[in-house]
């Protein structure tokens, strides 16, 4: 599975921007698929995880009620939504891809989180000006 992210770009204080995130191959549906970012000098971040099925998702406390990941199967694509962005939301964002057997199910969100993917995109830079 190959990802590619597109979408990033600068953008002001309370702004809205949309990542996507497009895979190759046919086993997308097999996949959850993740969001992170690392911002310059800081340690990668997890900013939250949807199911193969789409039916769940997970965010961390950091974007909760601000970001929403989406999906779409039949174009093999995951979207990242970022509303009311900050400053602090400035890195690279990454998509990556996580066999999922449970469909979302607790012990994947936990894999997830702690970095336990198989398959990185190569990041899209996200700078957000004060």
């Amino acid at each position: 599975v190959q990802l590619v992210e597109s979408g990033g770009g600068l953008v002001q204080a309370g702004d809205s921007l949309r990542l996507s995130c497009a895979a190759s191959g046919r086993t997308f549906s097999s996949y959850a698929m993740a969001w992170f970012r690392q911002a310059s000098g800081k340690e990668r971040e997890f900013v939250g995880v949807i199911s193969w099925s789409g039916g769940s998702t997970y965010y961390p406390d950091s974007v909760k009620d601000r970001f929403i990941i989406s999906r779409d199967n039949a174009k093999n694509t995951v979207y990242l939504q970022m509303n009311s962005l900050e400053p602090e939301d400035t890195a690279v964002y990454y998509c990556a891809a996580a066999l999922d057997f449970s469909n979302g199910g607790p012990d994947l969100v936990v894999a997830v989180r702690a970095g336990g993917v198989d398959y990185w995109g190569k990041g899209t830079l996200v700078t957000v000006s004060s």
